[in-house]
């Protein structure tokens, strides 16, 4: 729980503090990269953490992400411009990528499918104390001009979770030979980078149909293509395509990319819509978001006593996902008129919407493999929700530049920054009604039994 803490407070901190960050060091264009750049590092090292916790254990893959994880923090509180902010954030990433896995991933060894539904409860009240703190945390740094704090509060959070895990987690594992998958992990990294670079400087540093956004798109389509052809041949893939071969594991793979992109286009334009449309505090806007982030961990603690043990993973899901969509939609008709009371309520459903999503999809894929499988099943799961969130960061993040370029007006301007926060709500409701496309593939799956 005190792990998972560290990656729910960052995952609600930032984006309160983002106007007083660029205030600060500049680089307004540049600021979906805050969010890009590190989900892209979560998402390319989650399958090789995946991979090697299923060869070494959990505990050290854990242990070395919470290390990480507090380097890069003590960078990111130092740094001295947007591009330097961006490179540490990376490096943030790299760390959030084996630990939050392998949380989950423990949470699945040591519970049955039955019990799970309990533990997942406590660790949804991680994020249900994260969705208060971590808005309004960052939002009293932000005004305080204290934003660099924002990092530096995962240094005594990251000691404690080392000790912890150190004295407290015992794991018997088999050693055995492994192929590590380098080329793989290359090919990926190289591939999405080019294709997030494209997407979010398209439109900016070139236009969209300039030789070099032309070249960088191809490049990254080869060296995905590639990715593909070389999971083929490796031994020990980063991404196994037997995963992609079984239903149940490839529609919650695609359940958890949907909810990725909903996830970062709240989370990373909701504040900033709130306080450039509202001129609201960040402090307000953050208690907005906290709705978004305090539905989902609420319906994720309920999910198993009163839905999945119940009626199945697929009725569940299929209903978290109809509220996903009525919350969703709400916010995109409602963003012409900014009102936070909306904002909040809006969020608030679509919050408990991916509470009956994300939650009960991973454990139905987690109950459907054994120990030597769970480490990858888990890592995809969370690789495809970090792949969503990368994307959808880069995508929206382009939708809401080139909706304020159009204008002709600075970000700050309410009429410009609620034109863009449409466009990027109205985004956002159309990758959740693809995510229900997912949910309609899903094989029906028998209600576990009761413990």
């Amino acid at each position: 729980m005190v792990s998972t803490g560290l990656i729910a407070i960052d995952a609600t901190i930032l984006a309160t503090a983002v106007p007083s960050i660029v205030r600060d060091i500049g680089g307004y264009p540049q600021f979906p990269w805050l969010f890009s750049v590190y989900l892209l590092a979560q998402t390319v090292s989650v399958s090789v953490y995946a991979k090697l916790a299923d060869t070494f254990g959990r505990k050290p893959l854990l242990l070395f992400g919470i290390g990480l994880f507090l380097v890069g923090s003590v960078l990111c509180g130092v740094a001295w411009s947007m591009p330097a902010l961006i490179v540490f954030r990376a490096l943030q990433g790299l760390g959030a990528g084996a630990v939050q896995p392998m949380t989950i991933t423990v949470a699945g060894d040591i519970y049955t499918v039955a019990e799970r539904a309990t533990a997942q409860g406590y660790i949804a009240s991680v994020w249900a104390l994260s969705s208060v703190v971590g808005p309004t945390l960052g939002g009293v740094f932000a005004e305080l001009g204290l934003w660099r704090w924002i990092f530096f509060v995962n240094v005594p959070l990251c000691l404690l979770a080392g000790v912890l895990i150190a004295r407290n987690l015992r794991e018997s594992v088999e050693r055995r030979e492994h192929h590590i998958d380098y080329l793989g992990a290359l090919t990926l990294t190289s591939g999405m980078t080019l294709v997030l670079l494209g997407v979010l400087e398209g439109g900016q540093a070139w236009a969209w149909t300039s030789p070099t956004s032309i070249a960088v798109f191809a490049a990254g389509a080869a060296l995905l293509v590639a990715f593909g052809l070389v999971e083929r041949r490796a031994a020990e893939p980063v991404l196994p395509l037997w995963v992609l071969r079984r239903r149940l594991l490839a529609t919650t793979t695609l359940l958890s990319l949907g909810v990725g992109v909903i996830l970062i286009g709240l989370t990373a334009y909701v504040p900033t819509y709130l306080t450039n449309a509202l001129g609201v505090s960040p402090v307000v806007a953050g208690l907005a978001l906290a709705a978004l982030v305090m539905g989902w961990p609420l319906a994720a603690s309920l999910s198993g006593r009163l839905f999945y043990l119940r009626l199945g993973f697929r009725p569940t899901i299929l209903i978290g996902l109809g509220l996903v969509v009525v919350g969703t939609a709400g916010l995109a008709l409602l963003a012409r008129t900014p009102s936070v009371a909306a904002v909040a309520i809006t969020c608030f459903v679509t919050g408990m919407g991916m509470g009956l999503v994300a939650t009960p999809s991973l454990i139905a894929a987690q109950a459907s493999v054994g120990w030597a499988e769970r480490g990858v099943a888990t890592g995809t799961n969370m690789f495809a929700r970090s792949l969503g969130s990368a994307v959808g960061a880069a995508v929206l993040g382009a939708v809401a530049n080139g909706v304020i370029a159009a204008s002709g007006r600075p970000e700050t301007d309410p009429a410009a920054a609620t034109a863009a926060g449409v466009a990027v709500f109205v985004a956002v409701l159309v990758a959740a009604l693809l995510t229900v496309g997912a949910g309609l593939w899903m094989p029906k799956v028998e209600a576990p039994a009761r413990a």
